[in-house]
């Protein structure tokens, strides 16, 4: 028997578990959601959560447009990002397990690295992975620590937070196979070196802190690379180039300082190294589609 029910994989307080000082996470048991409370959560679904599950049952996973079945006893380890569609079917019997979801501004202000910028979440990589018995056993401890440190009243539980999340990434990689392609295994080399010195600027803690790495050149000289073989392995790594990458990671810096800062936007300009304030907020509008003041009066 086919129920093709979808499964909603979000709590119903969801919003409210935010770290007080970043973005939202919140982590729950799939077996506790009955169909009625997941149709009811659908509200939730929003389109900004980045999401890890571990799930089994008989079920099946659509992504990219394929299909990743899993028998009843079967488990996986599942990445989605804010971009990609999915769904899940679940044929038979329930779903169980464990999930976590978060925002982008949740991982900046423990690391300065981006959901992004790791393989599993940004479509570099196979984002699904079938586990062992070994591979379940630790992954499910590491949902249950979540679950525990979640319902805590330790004051630096979101730091613990993240850093189960982190596990979970890293684990995961680590069932990657090894690169077989020497030329392609150099060019993540380079890229992962570039995006380590692109986010190790980040975050900024004061106004006069400005950006020392801000033009391809620039990070090229760095890296003892010519300008277009860094822009070469980025767009194979990423699919981006070197200005692109550049530039949404200022954004993403400059959203977090107008939304969490009390800096004059003019600071926030210089800090970014725009010349003018003019062209900082020319820039932010074309990547964000608002002016950097509205969107500081969104959160006022």
């Amino acid at each position: 028997m086919i129920i093709n029910q979808p499964i909603h994989i979000f709590a119903p307080d969801v919003l409210e578990s935010k770290d007080p000082s970043a973005g939202y996470f919140a982590a729950v048991r799939l077996e506790e959601f009955s169909a009625e409370s997941l149709a009811a959560t659908a509200s939730y679904s929003r389109k900004d959560f980045y999401k890890i599950s571990l799930v089994t049952g008989n079920t099946s996973y659509f992504y990219q447009g394929t299909e990743y079945r899993l028998k009843g006893d079967e488990w996986a380890l599942v990445f989605t990002n804010r971009e990609v569609p999915y769904r899940w079917e679940v044929h038979e019997g329930i779903c169980s397990g464990y999930a976590c979801m978060f925002t982008e501004d949740f991982l900046p202000l423990h690391t300065h690295l981006r959901p992004a910028d790791w393989a599993v979440f940004n479509g570099e990589t196979q984002s699904v992975f079938k586990l062992n018995k070994s591979d379940e056993l630790h992954f499910s401890g590491l949902f249950q620590k979540m679950l525990h440190e979640q319902a805590s009243t330790y004051a630096y539980k979101y730091d613990l937070l993240f850093l189960y999340v982190l596990e979970c990434i890293h684990g995961a990689l680590k069932l990657l196979p090894e690169p077989e392609n020497k030329n392609s295994a150099a060019s993540a080399r380079l890229a992962n070196s570039f995006k380590s010195l692109l986010a190790g600027q980040f975050p900024l803690a004061y106004p006069n802190q400005q950006v020392s790495l801000r033009t391809p050149q620039q990070f090229a000289e760095k890296l003892a690379v010519h300008t277009n073989s860094l822009n070469r392995a980025l767009k194979e790594a990423t699919g981006k180039t070197t200005t692109q990458l550049i530039n949404e990671r200022l954004m993403l810096e400059a959203r977090a300082l107008l939304v969490h800062s009390n800096w004059a936007i003019s600071q926030i300009s210089n800090s970014l190294g725009f010349e003018e304030p003019t062209h900082f907020a020319r820039a932010f509008r074309a990547y964000s589609g608002q002016s950097p003041s509205s969107l500081r009066q969104l959160f006022d």
